[in-house]
């Protein structure tokens, strides 16, 4: 069963003719079809740029909720279907590591959604088109956008193509490690205790900032690892320590 916008509790910005060609480029891109492109519109719209509009139209942000239930609905269902031998714990890993903001934002790029996202003025003066966390809660709200307009099936062909190249990756040990969740592990099981990270210089403006960060693990400390937020320079930094501990066991081993 789909819905359509007049069933729904949304006020969607209406796309004019220009934006309504955008909008159909883009769907050209992501290989699918809405029946109404109010609706993708809406999926398209961040909180800055509906808090701009005279008319009083709605966020992304519930649709953003939604597709998040979607999406970890979809991998669920094909990680249990399709790897019966994995264990509960390493589905989880799996699912993880293809519905985290990481991988959502670079699916996103790939879609090109920083091209068609509406902010506001100030979000777009500070960067905000290519931040992470945009584009991976708009990736979201299309998921739970496309449900609301074609059905399970359709939303279901669509998270499947983007996701099991990822999903295959993690199972080939080709995807980009969680170097900060792998050193926690490691830590807590060789050393009962955890990573500390600290912040041992910052440089920019804020909307262009590049973040220094070493972890201490006992008494060593490791890094800096950089990067434009604090999460990229913690996880530098953790690969960084995580890469010396496990290279240092298997010395000690030969």
């Amino acid at each position: 069963m789909t819905l359509s916008l007049k069933d729904l509790p949304f006020t969607a910005p209406v796309p004019s003719g220009e934006r309504k060609k955008e909008l159909q480029l883009f769907q050209k891109h992501a290989q699918i079809r809405f029946k109404s492109l109010a609706l993708l519109n809406l999926a398209f719209s961040h909180r800055s740029f509906a808090n701009e509009q005279a008319d009083g139209v709605d966020n992304n942000e519930k649709l953003e909720f939604f597709g998040d239930s979607v999406l970890g609905l979809v991998v669920s269902e094909y990680l249990v279907t399709a790897l019966p031998g994995k264990t509960e714990g390493d589905m989880a890993k799996i699912k993880s590591h293809v519905v985290s903001e990481e991988i959502l934002a670079e699916i996103g790029r790939i879609l090109r959604l920083d091209n068609f996202i509406l902010i506001g003025k100030g979000e777009e003066y500070s960067g905000g088109r290519s931040k992470k966390a945009l584009i991976a809660d708009a990736m979201e709200a299309i998921i739970g956008a496309y449900y609301l307009d074609s059905g399970f099936k359709a939303v279901r062909t669509f998270i499947r193509n983007l996701l099991i190249p990822q999903i295959n990756m993690v199972l080939e040990d080709r995807h980009k490690k969680d170097y900060k969740t792998l050193l926690q592990e490691y830590v807590q099981k060789r050393f009962r205790s955890y990573p500390r990270y600290r912040i041992v210089h910052r440089k920019g403006p804020d909307h262009n900032r590049t973040f220094w960060i070493e972890v201490a693990i006992g008494k060593r400390t490791y890094g800096p690892g950089t990067g434009k937020n604090k999460k990229e320079a913690e996880q530098q930094a953790a690969g960084i320590a995580y890469k010396a501990l496990v290279e240092r066991q298997k010395s000690r081993r030969h």
